[in-house]
């Protein structure tokens, strides 16, 4: 029996990154009894302390524990944790813990995960481009960057074109995002997919403004248009506009997903794997979607030990879309902890042949860059998910 002798937990940063939100990185190493490793990777979410902390708690029910045994662990803490259906913090932590013992389990068959999952459906993922835009603000500034995107061979890009707005957007914001939208798809080609991101903040209302403006640049989704908890809103969104919708990074649950799905309000799932529940649970939701016709396009806005996860999982899934990146927008330590082993080439990634996730890790990367205590960046002027530089209007 591979029993865990030790849960450690690393908060990791060295800057301020374009990805504002990712500056910040907490790293999982889980440790068996017979010195076995594995690693995961969650998210901080301007609650860096209380994650590391969540980790910890997890920690507790896992020790001791058989790391084979993914889905009786689980719940063995989803019988401890009260709250595991409703806490970012739970997820979070029990997501990386998963990540990580599926990282032993590979190494321990010296496979990669694809093989242990159902074998690949594709040698390559197809990927889009995010974190480029950082301190775009004028429509030029948007074409400019995005010609660049293009010239690193990348098929698709998303950003976010809205600014400054929350909640309303005025007739001089929706002019000015329209203008953004216009100078990317001018600039990359009609060949190219641009992917509208709204980061969940719009009343019904403005998000179908958007759309009808948006319409005519071809994206090819919207993600998140109105506000996540707003679901008469969606229902609204998509009687009103013929837009394909994404969502899902917020989703912790497979039945906060499924919910989705019945009523036809997403196109395209966005699970994370740090969110949802690890390896684990994200094969079971990207499973529910098929059944649907529901496209995956899973979210990964973080680093480099999630990244070569959700590779994993690209590999292996037959109702496949799009793969976000930031991996060319990565701080360099992030490529250099896991050697650059997930590189993206002419558009596309490779899938790591590396046993587990597929990537080893740099421990001399951990030491130079841990954070002793302290949160996130925090600026009152700009929030913490946008990409830095553009809560910006040009004209004031």
């Amino acid at each position: 029996m591979d029993k865990i002798r030790n849960i450690d937990v690393f908060l990791l940063g060295k800057e301020v990154t374009e990805a504002k939100w990712a500056s910040l990185m907490v790293l999982v190493k889980v440790t068996t009894d017979d010195g076995k490793v594995g690693w995961g990777e969650t998210v901080t979410a301007l609650r860096a302390n209380a994650v590391v902390n969540m980790v910890k708690s997890v920690s507790r029910v896992f020790i001791g524990k058989d790391v084979f045994n993914v889905e009786k662990n689980r719940l063995e803490w989803y019988k401890h944790d009260f709250n595991l259906s409703i806490s970012l913090e739970s997820t979070t932590a029990l997501s990386a813990i998963d990540i990580a013992s599926w990282d032993i389990i590979g190494k321990e068959f010296g496979a990669p995960l694809y093989k242990l999952l159902g074998g690949k459906t594709r040698d390559e993922i197809l990927v889009y481009s995010n974190g480029w835009y950082a301190n775009c603000v004028t429509p030029e500034d948007f074409a400019e960057k995005a010609k660049d995107v293009v010239r690193r061979g990348y098929k698709a890009l998303k950003f976010d074109p809205f600014g400054p707005h929350f909640d309303n957007i005025t007739k001089k914001g929706l002019k000015l995002a329209e203008e953004r939208v216009r100078a990317v798809r001018e600039a990359v080609g009609d060949d190219v997919d641009i992917l509208i991101e709204h980061h969940g903040r719009f009343n019904v209302t403005s998000a179908i403004e958007i759309a009808k403006r948006l319409e005519k640049y071809n994206p090819l989704f919207m993600e998140e248009p109105v506000h996540p908890e707003d679901i008469e809103g969606l229902r609204r969104y998509r009687q009103m506009t013929r837009l394909k919708v994404a969502l899902g990074e917020r989703i912790i649950t497979k039945a906060h997903a499924l919910q989705f799905m019945k009523e036809g309000l997403v196109d395209f799932l966005q699970i994370d794997l740090y969110r949802i529940g690890g390896i684990t649970e994200a094969k079971k939701v990207s499973g529910m979607a098929e059944a649907f016709d529901v496209l995956m396009a899973y979210h990964n806005a973080q680093g480099p030990i999630l990244n070569a996860a959700t590779l994993q999982l690209d590999a292996v899934i037959p109702n496949f879309l799009i793969q976000e990146s930031f991996y060319d927008y990565f701080p360099q330590w992030k490529r250099d902890l896991i050697y650059n082993g997930t590189p993206v080439e002419n558009g596309y990634a490779k899938v790591p042949e590396k046993p587990g996730i597929g990537v080893e890790v740099n421990e001399k990367i951990i030491e130079e860059s841990l954070v002793k205590g302290g949160e996130e960046y925090f600026n009152e002027n700009e929030p913490l998910w946008v990409v830095k530089g553009t809560w910006k209007d040009p004209t004031t």
